[in-house]
């Protein structure tokens, strides 16, 4: 279901109000010849669920529509081969699966941690189908220096980015065989602390306008793309960050107080309870959720009852903004 007008934190844009009903709903035509399924489309002022199918559903028997991802040819009908969500560009019909790896996208936003070092790059584990790549050239120096990267910056990379570090950055390109290369030369990206890893369906992640959000309740969130999302107390970025050596890289957390530490596993578990409940994550929702889920204690939000409680009762949150 669909959702657009005014939220209530205020007028919202009608695309963030948008999926919190369910990631997948089914248009109930299970092995219809109708292709009029495109999410995007609108009939009659309303726009049309997801069309959802499972492996060996006949999609169509219309010869007129080509065979994508996802989908294979059956005694003159397009077939589904995986479970997931109908797609079709022009004559092109595909099958985008419920869950998959990721594929990534330039300009995507993605979480992920760092796996191996070698000459002038770091790998770096973004849930693909293999490690993407991020060159020593494209991250800042400590200090704030612009300059090509040198042999003793090459001897320090380990000071920058050691094994097992949670870092965000941006998709800016991607190599001959496939790999995704990123950069991290701006503030926003770097060297993650001060929080929690939450892992959902990148299926489930919702592609908005920014994915750095801050929550009123002291909460940071960078929500990656590619499903990673990292929970973390606020600390303010302040330019100034840049000039201190230290600043950029340390693996130093800031001191976290109890509640805090409350409210970021509060927040990690309503997107969880998002996820499970098979909603997109994007901010509205997570929002509406943490709203909801005030009423319970932060462990009983680990039990499947009271996530279903807490998503529908959202839902109803959003239901209200829109209608005001």
């Amino acid at each position: 279901m669909e959702f657009s007008g005014p939220t209530r934190r205020g007028r919202h844009d009608a695309a963030e109000a948008a999926g919190l009903d369910g990631l997948l709903e089914s248009n109930g035509g299970g092995g219809g010849d109708a292709m009029d399924v495109d999410g995007d489309e609108t009939h009659g002022g309303e726009t049309q669920q997801a069309h959802l199918v499972t492996p060996g559903e006949v999609i169509t028997r219309d010869p007129a529509f080509m065979r994508g991802h996802g989908t294979f040819t059956q005694d003159q009908g397009l077939v589904a081969s995986v479970a997931g969500v109908v797609e079709r560009v022009n004559k092109l019909v595909s099958v985008r699966p419920v869950k998959s790896r990721y594929n990534g996208e330039i300009g995507d936003v993605v979480v992920g941690r760092i796996t191996d070092l070698g000459p002038k790059r770091w790998k770096v584990d973004i849930r693909g189908r293999q490690d993407a790549v991020l060159l020593l050239s494209s991250i800042s120096l400590p200090g704030g220096v612009q300059r090509r990267k040198s042999e003793s910056d090459e001897l320090q990379m380990r000071t920058f980015f050691a094994e097992g570090d949670m870092i965000s950055a941006e998709v800016q390109a991607f190599f001959q065989d496939g790999a995704a290369s990123l950069q991290a030369r701006n503030l926003k990206y770097g060297k993650l602390r001060n929080g929690s890893l939450v892992i959902v369906p990148s299926a489930q992640i919702k592609r908005s306008k920014s994915h750095f959000i801050a929550l009123t309740c002291g909460v940071d969130i960078v929500l990656g793309v590619n499903g990673y999302i990292w929970v973390s107390k606020h600390v303010p970025l302040s330019p100034e960050l840049a000039n201190q050596p230290e600043g950029l890289y340390t693996n130093e957390n800031e001191d976290i107080s109890h509640d805090e530490r409350e409210t970021i596993a509060r927040v990690c578990n309503v997107i969880r309870a998002l996820a499970r409940q098979n909603c997109l994550v994007y901010e509205a929702a997570i929002v509406y959720a943490y709203d909801a889920s005030l009423e319970y204690a932060v462990k009983d939000l680990i039990k499947p009852d009271v996530q279903e409680l807490v998503v529908a009762r959202a839902i109803q949150f959003l239901r209200e903004a829109t209608t005001q």
